[in-house]
């Protein structure tokens, strides 16, 4: 076997492997750990304070937000989902609303959601502005505590805040500490409040924060992730590799009989 053949042939089944693993870990990679990956006493109820912080405007991508506080706020749980807003499928954060301040949504749970495990008998997605949850049973639904999971509209214009939301993903522990905030941006009338209650559901029921910090306290899957991460630059090397080696590999003779 020729030496162009040979890097063919191992090229070709790089490509294939990586295209397995892909497809793998990415249907893994986002799966709720047992309630025993987690530790209890970090996912109690979320903190709610009386603020001091006066309003403020700040600006994000040329556009002016004014940041009404409404109560100080920390929070411990389980990203369950999560939804971004410059994702393909959003056309109201960026395009319509203008709205460069909310980076992420993210769905959370805590207290008995976790400890129960009753998540793992349950669905969660987000849209550009709902987290929706479902059960196929009557007992899981009569299980899970609606006053423990929410829904958070993340604001932020810092940097390094930016990448530490970005960096969570599903069945991660956060730690996340703000304000509850209403917000405006005057230069298209768009505008947002914010829930400061746990008990209430359908539309208005998310909290909208203003991010002080935020954490990652517990990966999970990081391994699926990485495996993931990696399996695709090697899917994009083998596939260009195995591309030219197709055009400079040497012509293959038709069989004589």
């Amino acid at each position: 076997m020729a030496v162009s053949s040979l890097v063919e042939w191992i090229f070709k089944w790089l490509l294939i492997a990586s295209l397995a693993t892909l497809a793998a870990t990415w249907l893994l990679k986002d799966r709720l750990p047992d309630p025993s990956y987690y530790d209890s006493d970090f996912l109690d109820d979320p903190v709610q304070r009386r603020t001091a912080l006066r309003p403020f405007v700040t600006r994000v991508n040329g556009q002016e937000y004014h940041i009404e506080p409404k109560f100080n706020y920390e929070l411990h749980g389980v990203v369950v989902s999560y939804h971004d807003a410059d994702s393909f499928t959003d056309i109201w954060h960026h395009d319509k609303w203008k709205d460069y301040l909310n980076l992420r949504d993210l769905c959370v749970i805590w207290g008995d959601n976790v400890d129960s495990g009753v998540y793992q008998a349950m669905g969660f997605s987000n849209d550009s502005w709902t987290c929706w949850f479902s059960w196929t049973d009557r007992e899981t639904g009569q299980q899970f505590a609606w006053d423990q999971l929410s829904n958070n509209h993340l604001l932020t214009d810092d940097t390094d805040l930016q990448s530490a939301l970005m960096s969570a993903a599903p069945g991660d522990v956060i730690r996340l500490k703000g304000v509850l905030a209403a917000y405006a941006n005057p230069g298209n009338n768009f505008q947002r409040g914010t829930s400061t209650v746990r008990t209430d559901t359908g539309n208005g029921a998310c909290e909208t924060i203003f991010l002080q910090e935020f954490e990652v306290l517990k990966s999970a899957n990081s391994g699926l992730r990485l495996a993931f991460e990696l399996s695709k630059w090697v899917l994009l090397v083998s596939l260009i590799g195995f591309l030219v080696m197709i055009f400079i590999a040497p012509a293959r003779n038709p069989l004589v009989r």
